[in-house]
């Protein structure tokens, strides 16, 4: 995919989403958005090759290495998309509000670089984020037809970091401006944290 795609389906004078623009370094970030359009979903991408490689995850990630969420490729987007939060004009496509939900970096896991493993539908990284950690993998699904080549699933594994009964919706906040989804959506301002919460951290007993 290319930044094409995304540009094609955008119009930059009525969102506030960025505009394509030529990378201006190279390395390995992860961002994760909550993204409440036509429906919530979350919005799983990784810094390769210049662009933010893409996978809209309706059910968003979990620390549970019990759970395998379906994941669909998307368009690619350009790397200034991941610190984006904000609200998406209705009308608009993806109209609605964005939420900067998680972000940290990523080590690839094996020999190949990615574009091979995206290639062969193995995708192995590790995170290091503000609520996501440990060991993953994308693993594209196993069906005919090129029109369902997309569809993924995104698999936590088991490490020291998993947590089986991990709960999504108990860190439903943004680790830029720790806002609410419905805050965000309201375009109320940045809250004063001192630190977002940690994904790893225990769910209280109860």
């Amino acid at each position: 995919m290319s930044l094409e795609e995304y540009a094609r389906k955008r119009d930059f004078s009525k969102t506030p989403e960025p505009a394509p623009a030529p990378a201006a370094r190279a390395g390995q970030r992860f961002f994760v958005q909550r993204h409440n359009a036509s429906h919530l979903h979350y919005d799983f991408r990784l810094e390769i090759d210049g662009t933010l490689k893409s996978w809209a995850v309706p059910k968003g990630p979990s620390l549970d290495p019990t759970l395998k969420h379906f994941a669909a490729m998307v368009e690619d987007h350009p790397l200034d998309y991941g610190d984006f939060e904000g609200n998406i004009p209705k009308g608009s496509y993806g109209g609605g509000s964005v939420m900067l939900w998680d972000r940290g970096t990523f080590e690839l896991i094996g020999d190949d670089p990615a574009a091979a493993q995206i290639e062969r539908g193995d995708l192995k990284f590790r995170l290091h984020g503000e609520k996501l950690s440990g060991t993953w993998a994308l693993v594209r699904m196993k069906v005919s037809g090129s029109k369902r080549a997309n569809e993924w699933l995104l698999i936590k594994k088991k490490d020291e970091a998993a947590e089986p009964g991990w709960d999504i919706e108990a860190f439903a906040q943004s680790v830029k401006t720790g806002r609410t989804q419905e805050e965000i959506a309201a375009d109320l301002p940045a809250k004063k944290t001192a630190a977002s919460v940690k994904g790893k951290k225990k769910l209280s007993a109860g």
